[in-house]
């Protein structure tokens, strides 16, 4: 570690113009600086350096912080990488400490197991007998032992205790083995077993390159009724949302290359770096969540999508390629051959056949609207409401407001909507739903009393749903994202849903809280009256309480800011969040009780 005397020398010796002018051209704006900013795109400067505060802050996008924090999010550098960065231009000798890394960091030993466990199994993969079936199976899929070597693949012998005997002989404790998911109980065995057996074994890195989890893949034809990828739980080294297979690896080709290709799975990648592909990631068994998302944005602005060209494949890119428009990437989508992958395509055409479909990669806007052209979406006005409806969703996701305008110009052209009235929809964050759901009922049941979401009980509610119908998958698709949800189990079993909708079976991996929940709604009888108003009240209640929780943390920032600037530029953003819960369920502002400090809305004085 830096100790924190040397950090505030190097703050205070850099020169911050210096700095960040080596990324963008910055022109003097009075005693400040300003320039377009580096963090998203824009017709006019609002990115300001401070240099006599220290600081840099861009009023279009929020960005804000000091020289680190700047070389940090441009470069994708951690804070030591960072300092030491900024201490080499400003001429200063930096020096490190070394910690008590058990004191400092308690999941020490969670790593060092996973360490033990890396090169266990590596072993296993290399014994000339043992691993022969595991490395025959890689050198088919064309990886050699080169790049089985350098991302660390193993082999986990079919054993039920192979792993836990050879971990006891070295003092790991089960409680710790259990902890990382390396072993697992079970009712039937009264001592606990290894989790991975008969697999080839992915280890999983953090973005500092120590091992946080593994998955391992069946490749023998007598598993064929096993699921092919067995993943770690999470534990408290791995959160597979927050978490992109292969990023230790590929960030420097992926900030050189300045572009990203997200893949579905492990053998994508390594598939692909065996054919010169250095600059892919792939995602961990679920939904692209707005963490990973914002992983990626600190190496580049553009993400190509290779995901599977089927219904589910296509759902996947165009909810993951949302999620990368809301932090403020660049998605494209490249559109491969019905039951190809990356992998079959390299294999068996060629890196040179993947790099033209990678060359004839097309916005996800563009291929939404390809799509819908294809399937006869515009060919009458119902229809074309229909696909406006599909279309509004990644519009409104764009946070580059460039980026934004372009698309409400092309489907303004594409729809014959007129421009004022897409903006119009786009300030509504679901505009039929809560409408439709209303007036198909009030016309079904007129002067019906319909009934009320339970208080707390929306989530489970629109879960139980999900397993009802498939139709509930869909239209919660479009509406609602996994991040809206407040109870972490729910969340889980969203994302479980959303990847595969015709799941109605607890999944081995899922952690046992989220499992047992879920059994409960798989198991529930209810029968559901009046589907789509209940549906519509259950999404209105999940998003208005999410608006909440924002205002609550905005609320918990304007206490804490001595900055009347920022506070201002809090107080509205305050404001903008509880106009959309009192849009959404006016109900949960009752409950808010004054803090006893009032604010004025207004410009501070000079």
């Amino acid at each position: 570690m830096i100790p924190d005397e040397m950090v505030e020398e190097v703050r205070a010796r850099a020169d911050i113009v210096d700095v960040i002018g080596e990324f963008v051209s910055l022109k003097k704006a009075g005693k400040e600086f300003k320039a377009n900013c580096p963090f998203h795109e824009e017709r006019t400067p609002s990115f300001y350096v401070v240099p006599e505060k220290g600081f840099f802050k861009c009023f279009g996008c929020g960005q804000s912080g000091d020289v680190f924090q700047f070389v940090m999010e441009r470069q994708g550098m951690d804070f030591v990488e960072a300092v030491k960065h900024v201490a080499g231009r400003a001429g200063v000798e930096v020096r490190e400490i070394k910690r008590n890394a058990e004191a400092d960091d308690p999941n020490r030993p969670l790593y060092g197991i996973n360490a033990f466990a890396r090169d266990w199994f590596r072993e296993r993969f290399t014994d000339p007998e043992g691993g022969a079936a595991a490395r025959a199976y890689l050198e088919g899929r064309g990886i050699d032992a080169e790049v089985a070597e350098r991302f660390g693949l193993g082999y986990a012998p079919n054993d039920w205790e192979a792993l836990r005997d050879a971990a006891a002989k070295h003092g790991l404790e089960d409680d710790l083995m259990l902890e990382v998911g390396l072993l697992n109980t079970s009712d039937r065995k009264s001592e606990p077993y290894d989790r991975f057996r008969g697999r080839i074994m992915f280890p999983i890195e953090g973005i500092s390159g120590q091992v946080i989890a593994f998955g391992g893949r069946h490749f023998k034809s007598n598993q064929a009724d096993a699921p092919k990828y067995l993943n770690s739980p999470e534990t408290p080294i791995y959160r597979k949302g927050e978490t992109l297979y292969g990023m230790s690896w590929a960030r420097h080709a992926v900030r050189r290359e300045e572009c990203a290709f997200l893949v579905e799975g492990y053998m994508d990648v390594v598939s692909l770096a065996a054919h010169g592909f250095e600059n892919v990631v792939a995602l961990l068994g679920t939904a692209l969540t707005p963490e990973q998302a914002k992983l990626l944005s600190r190496y580049t602005k553009r993400t190509l999508l290779l995901f599977d060209s089927d219904a589910a494949g296509l759902k996947a890119t165009f909810r993951a390629g949302d999620t990368l428009l809301e932090a403020g990437l660049h998605p494209a989508v490249v559109t491969l051959p019905p039951g190809e992958d990356p992998d079959t395509v390299v294999r068996s055409q060629g890196p040179e056949a993947l790099r033209e479909y990678l060359d004839q990669a097309v916005d996800v806007l563009d291929r939404k609207l390809q799509l819908l052209e294809e399937r006869d979406y515009f060919s009458s006005i119902e229809r074309t409401r229909s696909a406006l409806d599909r279309l509004l969703p990644t519009i409104r996701a764009a946070a580059d407001a460039a980026l934004r305008d372009i698309y409400v110009t092309k489907v303004a052209g594409k729809t014959g909507v007129r421009r004022e009235t897409l903006e119009e929809e786009l300030k509504k964050h679901h505009p039929r739903a809560a409408k439709v759901g209303r007036a198909f009922e009030s016309r079904q049941f007129p002067g019906k009393v319909f009934p009320r979401v339970p208080k707390g009980g929306a989530e489970r509610q629109l879960l139980l749903m999900m397993t009802k119908g498939l139709e509930w998958v869909e239209r919660a698709m479009e509406l609602i994202s996994p991040e809206d949800f407040e109870d972490r189990s729910y969340r889980t079993i969203f994302h479980a849903l959303l990847d595969d909708p015709e799941l109605r079976s607890v999944p081995t991996s899922m952690d046992p809280v989220a499992a047992q929940r879920f059994e409960e709604i798989l198991s529930d009888p209810m029968e559901l009256a009046h589907g789509l108003e209940l549906f519509t009240k259950s999404v209105d209640r999940i998003r208005a309480e999410a608006s909440d929780r924002h205002v609550k943390n905005i609320q918990r920032r304007i206490e804490l800011t001595q900055d009347d600037d920022e506070k201002l530029e809090l107080l509205k953003q305050k404001e903008e969040w509880t106009k959309e819960v009192r849009a959404l369920d006016p109900t949960i502002l009752q409950k808010h009780k004054p803090t006893g400090r009032r604010y004025n809305l207004r410009e501070p004085s000079k």
